[in-house]
């Protein structure tokens, strides 16, 4: 067996049966270089880790915090967590197919330089069906073009991602050193975008390929989706893109600043929540998501 080169860190707080599920998909890859550690973030359930007590596999850890951290807080502690040249931070409802590790690590091997991996990721409901709701076909608009692997860069793939985050950032596999040169972001509610895009200011690249070796779950509701129905997380949103607009105007990349600007897929959000908070006559949130929707 060789030696682990990759940490999947997989933050728990949800159903103890997908997180059961999503164990499962690391245990049968094909790859057998992976650690695997689960943070509970205090999931009131002893029978969690009673579970990973009967496991048997010296390749899984199970940590359990003492109090709560919250998603994102917890999220960037097994950042700090990791200690292998390449870490993937899936979600606990997400599963990884067979074949996951051998793409992702024979991407990194054929882009040594290149800071993350974008796989192809199936999306399912649910009840595991694969569906392609709103979001998914926006990211397919803003993702770069081509088939294939393919290394993204530059200005160019920084005014991608301000458009929107067409990352799916539970698939993606990083490498260590790129995200311990730039730090792991504190703000909660941009935390997806901001640490690509600070790689990608760095220097960093990604390779993005078409082969579908992930599932992502796509929920009808969400931590995320709730504060975005009420408006409350669109004013941390508008701080974020003003001054990544400053950042990038700064060096130069005037595209990508415009982009920061526009935050697209950002207003368009707002505007998918628009009739839900009318139908609530939630004036708070109407207030917030025209805001949103009005400022530049």
């Amino acid at each position: 067996m060789r030696a682990p080169t990759v940490d999947v860190m997989l933050p728990f707080y949800g159903d103890p049966e997908l997180l059961q599920r999503a164990v499962r998909s690391v245990q049968q890859q094909h790859r057998t270089d992976w650690r695997l550690t689960v943070v509970d973030d205090g999931y009131p359930d002893e029978s969690v880790g009673r579970w990973f007590d009967a496991l048997g596999d010296d390749r899984v850890r199970y940590r359990r915090n003492p109090e709560r951290l919250g998603a994102q807080p917890n999220n960037r502690y097994c950042i700090d967590l990791v200690e292998l040249p390449y870490f993937v931070m899936m979600g606990a409802d997400d599963l990884l197919l067979p074949d996951y590790l051998d793409t992702v690590i024979r991407l990194h091997e054929r882009w040594p330089a290149a800071a993350v991996v974008q796989p192809g990721v199936e999306v399912m409901d649910s009840d595991e069906q694969p569906v392609r709701p709103l979001a998914d076909r926006v990211k397919a608009m803003i993702a770069p073009g081509g088939t294939g692997p393919r290394l993204v860069s530059g200005e160019n793939l920084a005014v991608r991602l301000l458009w929107g985050n067409w990352l799916y950032n539970p698939s993606l596999c990083w490498r260590t050193d790129a995200v311990r040169v730039v730090g792991v972001p504190e703000s909660a509610d941009v935390f997806d975008l901001a640490l690509p895009v600070d790689v990608v200011v760095a220097g960093g690249s990604i390779v993005v390929d078409d082969h579908v070796c992930f599932r992502y779950r796509r929920h009808r509701s969400s931590d995320s989706g709730s504060g975005a129905a009420a408006g409350n997380r669109f004013a941390e949103e508008r701080r974020y893109f003003r001054a990544e607009a400053r950042r990038m105007d700064a060096r130069g990349w005037h595209r990508a600043a415009r982009a920061a600007r526009g935050h697209l897929s950002s207003r368009l959000n707002a505007a998918v929540q628009l009739p839900g908070a009318l139908a609530r006559r939630d004036s708070a949130a109407l207030r917030a998501l025209g805001g949103h929707l009005l400022t530049w």
